[in-house]
């Protein structure tokens, strides 16, 4: 045990007298704190001791400071600890920062501090507990102009288990021990040492601070003024003040304090709440019992109306009512558990490096400032099951409390179900309209988790994506976040679009089984063990990117929403025209800052140029040349500030993709042949898919130019421009109508400047010399849009054959799903986006939308006219005459075909249903 005696000296020592130099008197120096050697050897063995027992985490970035000596910097910690002194001076030695427990002396400012260290909760601290050395240093500040001071707030987490409301434990662990009481201290540093975190925030000016608040309390200038020179008064009257200074500067100063107290005070509280609001990121709210947070769902006064309503309209009683009511809360609310969550992170930690080669963040920053202000909705794509675990390892690790996810009610399965439920999910029902009640109480669960500021982040897609698409957004989730922010507003709703990319996937052979029809595989613990096999295959990298946020403030401030315009105790008010627009259009948005946040990883970029190479094979020069016309063309015209390209080269891609045993090389006398490993195809689409909207608008202007040889520039924009709505629609492109002849000529000026097609005058494009590798390079750029466009002519021959008010608009779907399952067998190396279903809704969609569609609203039946024969004409530009032949045969059905087909969907569409019940 270290003496009392040199625990205090630490803190009593006086600094160093001498009177400096003439040399030194206009610079800022940092000096040992004590010269002593007893100070230094106490600093050496309580570090060395503290080490042994605490193994900090460093959460977020470290400090960046300019580069000027003249700049004084001082770490503001929110409670006085001896532990947390040490830790922090540790902190700064190892990151090599400017040291904490080291002394500032500047002589020329009439500064001498013992330490680096701002407490703002000081037992020393008189009036009200301002905080001396915080005191001291506006001071100086309001009396010399030049000096500066940059405050570094810093957070220590002994543990980062969510306090418990009304817990007893977390008094134990409390962290404003005051000095004697080293009870406290122990116990964090035996029971927390091996769990506590270390937060540096960014550096802030304390001149900025000061004036921005004087700015605030003042109608005039001369307050500023007033304050300023009051200490330069104060010191001119001692006749004492230059031997005083030379003693201790600091004391000189402290008389000046005293007119500065409210000034002072408010800074301490400014700072208070700071370090109060980054500690709530990283924690979360405090938690409510399990049993208790239920009880108070149900006798909520939002719940017990949607109860009363229940009881009326079923003839049940209210207690059976509110009996069932509580049943549905039971089956849906979070029981989180920090050692769970804490298991989880030990178990995930090994098995990412067991899976991945590792896991790479983007843009996570954005994220962190945001944390502290506003409640944080993470929308992230969805891939796979794995994707619940990734992002909150990634949110956990980086510092920041998890969001609780809204899971499917498939994933509560015995076992894995209470773990997650632990951890991070509430369940939800996969479908449950028609139930009001169920409803209601969901309503009230979202709200109370929003106005307790918890973290959420829920699948707009609704289900994994099978084709490596986004899929449309479900709006459910968002309209229920919506609805509790226009009941009462608390901290403001931010959504944080986050794409996620794997290069592979667990999932991946059952993905193309399911998009050909097969049945989905109910979730359980046996399937679970399946995995298991699984962990010694090489998975590649995973990318995570934080897209830009989107505020909900702004679209309500579009749409002309009002705050708080529902009522604050009911879940059943309906939302009007323009709220649901709004609603529609946050989804929308979200799907493309997605896109906008993709990583074009080496994976994605292989499959995008293989599979658009005759027989999925190049070689390998070839393909190193068109990996590096992909990298160029991103690269100089980028789809977004957010989206991230690889930075391997072409020849390390490839060695790559053979590693993952995705391709593979086939020596050659002539050169080696790249080629895409057997039954791997229908996988690469997948990946393909994942960035197929960043490259697909060069696709498109390439295969104009490529299939008719040379085109009018005028023209060209012209055939764009008719069919780009769709291709908008399928990938959730971010172009806007209005503008999209800019940036048409913005992509063709692209394709000119890497020789892909030539400019013959006139305004006229022609495709390069047919022997040339530029040439070559442009059909094999020209393909992937083909299959978009094969798909929209399919589906326009279908309905055109069938004729107008004869189909609905689910029959299209599963027709032409039906369709293009034997088209892709026939003709397209079973790729299966051919005959996934949401392509085609999507479709529908997009034709209804721009009412090349009308739909009967009782019936479903589709009526259209001539204009269906004008979209289809525009793909004769694109599309081969023999597939277009090829299109135009599959989709010829008798009408005994359609009948047959459509009795057999609703036949396997009825023992689906049946299986499920």
């Amino acid at each position: 045990m270290i003496p009392k005696f040199l625990k205090k000296r630490i803190f009593t020592a006086p600094t160093a007298t001498n009177s400096p130099s003439a040399t030194d008197t206009n610079s800022a120096a940092s000096t040992t704190y004590a010269k002593a050697p007893i100070n230094q050897l106490y600093r050496k063995l309580s570090g060395q001791l503290l080490d042994v027992a605490v193994k900090p985490k460093l959460l977020g970035e470290l400090p960046e400071f300019e580069a000027d000596d003249q700049i004084l910097r001082f770490y503001v910690l929110q409670d006085y600890s001896r532990s947390n002194s040490i830790l922090i001076d540790l902190q700064t030695q190892e990151h090599k920062l400017p040291p904490a427990l080291v002394g500032v002396n500047d002589a020329a400012h009439r500064i001498k501090e013992n330490a680096a260290i701002i407490f703002l909760n000081h037992p020393n601290a008189k009036d009200n507990q301002l905080s001396p050395r915080l005191s001291r240093l506006v001071s100086a500040v309001l009396q010399y102009p030049d000096l500066k001071v940059r405050l570094v707030p810093v957070s220590i987490l002994w543990g980062r288990a969510p306090e418990k409301e009304d817990s007893l434990f977390k008094l134990l662990t409390a962290d404003n021990w005051e000095d004697p009481s080293i009870t406290k201290q122990l116990f964090n540093i035996g029971v927390m040492g091996r769990d506590t975190f270390v937060q540096f925030h960014p550096p802030q000016d304390l001149r900025t601070i000061i004036n921005d608040n004087l700015k605030g309390d003042t109608e005039d200038d001369t307050t500023l003024d007033s304050v300023a020179t009051e200490p330069s008064r104060k010191v001119s009257n001692n006749t004492d003040n230059e031997n005083n200074a030379s003693v201790s500067p600091s004391y000189s100063l402290m008389a000046a304090a005293d007119g500065n107290r409210e000034l002072v005070r408010t800074l301490q509280q400014q700072l208070t709440i700071y370090l109060d609001k980054q500690r709530a990121s990283m924690l979360g709210p405090d938690l409510s019992d399990r049993r208790n947070l239920v009880d108070k769902l149900v006798y909520s006064p939002a719940i017990k109306h949607a109860i009363e309503a229940e009881a009326e309209k079923t003839g049940t009683s209210v207690r059976e009512a509110r009996l069932l009511a509580k049943g549905y809360a039971n089956e849906m609310v979070n029981d989180y558990s920090h050692s769970i969550v804490r298991g989880f992170y030990k178990f995930l930690t090994w098995l990412w490096t067991q899976l991945y080669d590792g896991v790479e963040v983007h843009h996570f920053e954005r994220v962190r400032e945001l944390a502290a202000d506003y409640e944080l909705v993470y929308v992230p794509c969805h891939r796979s099951h794995v994707d619940y675990l990734l992002l909150s390892y990634v949110i956990y690790k980086r510092g920041l409390s998890i969001p609780y996810i809204a899971a499917g009610d498939n994933l509560d399965v015995p076992v894995l179900g209470p773990l997650l439920r632990g951890a991070v999910a509430f369940y939800i029902r996969r479908s449950f309209r028609g139930n009001a009640l169920y409803t209601a109480v969901l309503r009230e669960y979202m709200h109370t988790l929003i106005t307790r500021n918890t973290p959420i982040e829920y699948f707009i897609e609704g289900g994994r994506s099978r084709s490596g698409r986004l899929l449309p957004p479900k709006m459910g989730m968002l309209a229920m976040t919506v609805h509790s922010q226009l009941r009462q507003t608390n901290k403001p709703v931010v959504f944080i679009p986050t794409y996620i990319g794997y290069e592979r996937i667990m999932e991946g052979g059952t993905y193309v089984g399911e998009l050909k029809g097969k049945p989905k595989e109910s979730e359980s613990l046996i399937g679970l063990l399946k995995v298991g096999h699984k962990i010694e295959r090489i998975f590649g990298t995973v990318h995570l990117s934080f897209g830009k946020p989107l505020y909900l403030s702004e679209f309500m401030q579009k749409f002309d929403v009002p705050a708080n315009s529902l009522p604050p105790d009911r879940t059943d008010t309906p939302l009007d025209d323009k709220t649901s627009a709004m609603v529609d259009n946050i989804g929308v948005k979200v799907m493309q800052h997605i896109n906008k946040a993709a990583v074009v990883t080496p994976v994605s970029l292989l499959s995008l140029v293989l599979l658009s190479a005759p027989k999925a094979a190049l070689d390998e020069s070839s393909c190193r040349e068109q990996i590096a016309l992909y990298q160029g063309l991103a690269q100089q015209l980028a789809y977004s500030d957010d989206t991230v390209i690889t930075d391997m080269s072409p020849q390390q891609i490839i060695d790559y993709g053979i590693k993952l045993k995705l391709i593979e090389r086939t020596p050659h006398i002539l050169g080696d042949i790249i080629q895409i490993a057997g039954k791997q195809a229908a996988l690469l689409s997948y990946f393909r898919n994942n960035i197929l909207h960043v490259f697909i608008l060069l696709s498109f202007l390439a295969a104009l130019v490529a299939r008719n040889g040379r085109m009018e520039r005028s023209r060209l924009n012209s055939i764009a421009e008719q069919l780009y709505p769709f291709l908008q629609s399928e990938l959730f492109l971010y172009y806007p109508a209005h503008s999209l002849g800019d940036t048409l000529d913005k992509k063709v000026d692209s394709l000119l400047s890497h020789g892909l097609i030539v400019e013959l005058g006139n305004g006229m494009l022609s495709v390069p010399e047919s022997n040339s590798m530029c040439y070559q390079q442009l059909q094999v750029l020209a393909t992937p849009v083909g299959q978009s466009l094969e798909r929209y002519f399919m589906t326009l021959a279908l309905l055109a054959q069938q004729g107008s008010g004869n189909l609905t608009e689910n029959e299209v779907v599963d027709l032409c799903h039906l369709l293009g399952q034997r088209l892709s067998v026939l003709y397209a190396d079973d790729i299966p986006d051919f005959f996934d279903r949401a392509l085609f809704t999507s479709f529908i969609s997009a034709l209804t939308r721009l009412d090349y569609l009308q739909k009967n609203e009782e019936t479903g039946v589709l009526t259209f006219d001539h204009r269906i024969n004008d979209i289809a004409h525009h793909a004769k530009y694109v599309l081969t005459p023999d597939m277009m032949q090829i299109l135009h045969q599959v989709a010829s059905l008798d009408e005994s075909e359609i009948t047959h087909a459509i009795t057999e969907i609703s036949n396997k569409k009825q023992r689906k249903f049946g299986r499920k019940r």
